[in-house]
């Protein structure tokens, strides 16, 4: 279980927050607005209404030394600057920031932020990735350089083994578990001598390029 504080609760912070406290972490949510506040109290370990700029609040709120703060307050540049420094200044080591724009993350990046989230543009581009691929199941972009997706198994690898088809030789992309949908169970660390039947799903990892690829597959 990690500590978790999630500041600003809007759609993406209030979505967030009630996720990570049922995957049983503790979540700390903090939102200036106290409807929002009141709204997902039930839901988390602790709701607390307040400015997240002020450090001392966040301090007698619980958040500091917490393992893990997602800055959520995208929309208001000034806020998420000084949540970030706040939270920063409290000693946790991995801070998340949803960031609108390329300068705003270039800002929090520089000033001590773990990561940058684009939610709209992640959402985006994984759309655009399933919309235009019949045997593209799910899609996630972890960086510029690489991709993890779901997809169906070519015809052409039916019957094959991982070994047969040599796919980081030959394709540049590594399977890092099969999903027999027939039985939905996820087979991590795949046998690569297991022959790949009509049920089975492929999550795969890669260069974007070289995933986008794959889709064009029979």
């Amino acid at each position: 279980m990690k500590r978790i504080t999630v500041i600003g609760l809007g759609n993406f912070g209030h979505i967030l927050a009630c996720r990570l406290y049922q995957l049983g972490h503790d979540v700390l949510a903090i939102d200036i607005r106290s409807e929002v506040v009141d709204a997902i109290g039930p839901f988390v370990t602790r709701a607390v209404v307040g400015d997240a700029t002020n450090r001392q609040l966040l301090s007698e709120a619980g958040a500091e030394g917490a393992d893990t703060a997602v800055v959520a307050t995208g929309e208001n540049l000034t806020a998420s600057i000084l949540s970030l420094l706040a939270v920063r200044d409290l000693g946790v080591k991995n801070i998340f920031v949803k960031v609108r724009s390329e300068d705003h993350a270039r800002i929090v990046g520089q000033l001590g932020a773990t990561d940058c989230i684009f939610p709209e543009r992640e959402s985006a581009l994984s759309l655009a990735s399933r919309v235009t691929s019949t045997k593209l199941l799910q899609y996630v972009q972890l960086g510029t350089d690489l991709s993890l997706q779901e997809m169906q198994v070519p015809a052409g690898w039916l019957g094959k083994t991982l070994r047969d088809l040599a796919l980081p030789a030959k394709y540049r992309i590594q399977v890092v578990a099969v999903h027999d949908m027939l039985i939905d169970q996820m087979l991590p660390v795949p046998d690569p001598d297991r022959k790949l039947t009509p049920s089975d799903a492929l999550l795969v990892a890669g260069n974007p390029s070289a995933l986008e690829s794959l889709a064009s597959l029979n």
